[in-house]
């Protein structure tokens, strides 16, 4: 289940961004979780699987597009579809029209929209 990022759950968002290659520095994962506090346009999502938050979604919005700048998820609940589940439930939540990938996200997106179409290689 998606829920919305809240401070409370700042350390466990910390440690699902820390697995990005792009967010291993501490300063770095910190200025990351400040935007998505305080940047209007970024919106920060967990995923809930029973008790515990395992995948992490960060979503910059303009223009009725959804921009996936962050995804994550445990590696151990890694091939459980979670990611794409992320990616299809955001649009409950937030105006778009289009979600499309940051470069960062891009080939895990691309995997889970291919995956989508029954086109996976």
């Amino acid at each position: 289940m998606l829920v919305r990022y809240k401070k409370t759950c700042e350390k466990i968002a910390m440690g699902l961004l820390s697995f990005m290659p792009q967010e291993k520095d501490i300063k770095k994962l910190q200025e990351t979780i400040h935007t998505y506090e305080n940047n209007p346009n970024w919106n920060l999502f967990m995923w809930k699987k029973d008790e515990d938050l395992v995948g992490l979604i960060g979503i910059e919005t303009s223009d009725e597009v959804c921009l996936v700048q962050h995804i994550s998820v445990n590696p151990s609940h890694r091939g459980e579809g979670i990611g794409k589940e992320m990616v299809s439930k955001i649009t409950q939540f937030l105006p778009c029209n289009e979600v499309r990938a940051a470069d960062s996200t891009k080939p895990f997106l691309d995997k889970c929209l291919r995956q989508k179409e029954g086109t996976d290689d």
